[in-house]
């Protein structure tokens, strides 16, 4: 199975950066800068070109990751466990990591994929940083026996 962790692209602040809070309705109505919306087609359109058609795309309610998500241009289901501060074994339940038959791209927000990132990793650390608008390409197999994770890539809207 293919878990396809992607970070919304860069977003407008928050308009009450103290009075806010993640997942309140102001932080939800966030959208994409005229930047983030590049880094979004500039991703989404490197992960066309990678993914099986038949690939799963998961999102966050919010609409900087349902912007996000448009950008790849299929289908996609918008999922309230992937709210902001949502929780990392909710995210690998909903992609049903790592049993799951078809790949799976998950637009969420930080922290949330990379505590998926360090769990999947075997980090020390609880979380792994991760730039706006990437992706943390995951892959379970088995070799002689061996269940393993892998990661097979990691990309940039940059490095496009």
């Amino acid at each position: 199975m293919d878990l396809i962790l992607w970070r919304h692209a860069e977003a407008h602040e928050h308009p009450d950066p103290l009075q806010g809070r993640q997942g309140d309705t102001k932080d939800l109505a966030r959208r994409l800068t005229q930047r983030g919306e590049k880094q979004a087609v500039r991703m989404a359109a490197w992960l066309d070109r990678q993914l099986p058609a038949a690939a799963r795309v998961l999102s966050s309610p919010a609409q900087r990751t349902e912007q996000t998500a448009i950008a790849l241009g299929r289908k996609y289901k918008m999922c309230d466990e992937l709210s902001p501060d949502g929780d990392p074994l909710a995210l690998l339940a909903l992609a049903q990591w790592p049993h799951g038959k078809l790949p799976v791209v998950v637009v969420g927000h930080q922290p949330t994929p990379g505590q998926v990132i360090a769990q999947l990793m075997g980090l020390t650390e609880a979380d792994c940083p991760i730039k706006k608008g990437a992706v943390w390409w995951f892959r379970q197999r088995e070799r002689n026996g061996v269940v393993q994770t892998v990661l097979v890539t990691v990309q940039t809207p940059e490095l496009l």
